[in-house]
């Protein structure tokens, strides 16, 4: 087995299903290949190949895996489509819902949101719930829509001259995404203002998975950071926004992971290895019991205490970088309970177009957790109300602010530690281990 770390980290993985090894594309080696290369059948039997060589269960859930085969490649399919919808119902048959067949357009997607980059015009959309409009969140900075003027607020009504009316965001992301230097037209509504189209030309995009903002509270000085997903980019984006915020001469981390639902696995390792400067990141365990460990390498960027957001939106890459943070005592853990995803996947492309992505890891954390569906329990655990929730869902600029309760607690678990390092400059491991103590403390409050 390939070892995970090994692997670039521009490859796609899924992001919704958790953290991904990248495999390079496997081609069918099968004599009887030749027989049907040119029929659905050649996709098949590609996927079924890769399964039968790597999926973590060498029992594939009691299942017949060669008469699979057999079955597969001794039907007739009519269409592509009635081939595709074969291999998921066998697939399905193995219990894991991450190990999963995507046709092309949903590869062509999984890929765009893993390696953090698209080629289109750098909108971020939603349906206004009031209005059923396709609306503008957001331009993405730097990108054709925010250089031609478009703001958020702004309503498309038209897509090269297609209504958007009853159109969902995704079928909408379809047809603005195309190839880079090509030509497309949005008609715009904007409030005061009469119906107009704008011509855009398409051009790559890299999505900003990182944020970050200094924040002054009660006299301390914290540098707060989400991060969205684990894409290709997340790193990179992760360390220039650690630099900005040191820069300011901050006091303390808060790093949030809520709803992070995950994404690459080296991305995650490569993002650990900014804050954590010794000691275990994560183990992984293959199909024939072969055990990996994955540890920091000395590169660490600072030693100020951090404080980690989640909840149980928090997925896979985000348990990963949780669970290292947490074990080495590097952080105290805020929030509530995490997913419990301890699954690594390797997405392969297929020769359609189209891919698969395959369970071929467990997972564990340095202390040994295996988290599957149980997750990772924060060190001081504090839930949102429903109404806390409805608020920082329809306003998310309130996010990681004094409106945000589980942000203030862990401004709060990092206090203790601020407050001795003014007295010794020099953070050190029992400094920290101090900030996870008081987050216990207060967690049985």
């Amino acid at each position: 087995m390939k070892q995970l770390r090994d692997f670039p980290r521009t490859l796609p993985g899924a992001l919704f299903t958790g953290a991904f090894a990248v495999t390079s594309i496997l081609s069918v080696s099968h004599p009887a290949q030749a027989l049907f290369q040119d029929s659905p059948k050649a996709v098949l039997d590609e996927a079924w190949q890769i399964v039968n060589r790597e999926y973590v269960d060498t029992a594939f859930n009691q299942v017949d895996w060669m008469a699979v085969r057999q079955q597969l490649l001794s039907r007739n399919y009519s269409s592509t489509q009635e081939a595709y919808n074969a291999l998921r119902q066998e697939l399905e048959r193995l219990g894991d819902p991450y190990t999963r067949f995507l046709d092309p357009e949903q590869y062509r997607a999984l890929t765009n949101q893993t390696s953090g980059e698209l080629s289109g015009v750098g909108v971020r959309l939603r349906v206004d719930a009031n209005s059923k409009m396709l609306t503008v969140v957001e331009p993405i900075a730097n990108s054709p829509a925010s250089e031609a003027g478009i703001r958020a607020g702004d309503r498309i009504v038209a897509i090269d001259g297609k209504s958007t009316r009853g159109m969902t965001v995704e079928a909408a992301s379809r047809l603005i995404q195309g190839e880079i230097g090509t030509q497309i037209t949005l008609k715009i509504e904007r409030e005061g203002q009469r119906p107009f189209e704008l011509p855009l030309t398409r051009a790559r995009i890299e999505l900003s998975n990182v944020s970050h903002a200094l924040r002054q509270e009660n006299g301390a000085r914290i540098g707060y950071i989400r991060l969205t997903e684990f894409s290709g980019h997340a790193p990179e984006q992760m360390r220039e926004a650690m630099e900005n915020l040191l820069k300011q001469n901050v006091e303390g981390f808060v790093l949030d992971l809520r709803g992070n639902p995950g994404g690459l696995l080296q991305a995650s390792v490569e993002i650990a290895r900014l804050w954590l400067d010794s000691g275990s990141i994560v183990r992984t365990v293959d199909r024939r019991g072969a055990s990996e460990e994955i540890k920091a390498n000395q590169t660490a960027m600072t030693k100020l205490p951090l404080a980690v957001l989640v909840d149980g939106g928090s997925a896979s890459s985000s348990e990963i970088l949780t669970g290292a943070l947490m074990d080495n005592d590097r952080a105290v853990v805020v929030g509530s309970q995490t997913f419990g995803k301890a699954l690594v996947q390797s997405v392969h492309a297929l020769s359609d177009g189209s891919g698969l992505a395959v369970t071929i890891a467990h997972y564990y954390t340095p202390g040994g957790l295996d988290i599957s569906h149980r997750g990772i329990t924060p060190n001081v655990e504090i839930n949102l109300s429903e109404g806390e929730r409805r608020t920082l869902l329809t306003n998310q600029a309130l996010i990681g602010t004094g409106n945000d309760p589980q942000y203030l607690q862990a401004v709060n678990a990092l206090k203790p530690t601020i407050a001795l390092n003014r007295r010794n400059p020099t953070p050190s491991p029992s400094l920290l281990q101090l900030s996870v103590g008081q987050g216990q403390q207060q967690s049985t409050q």
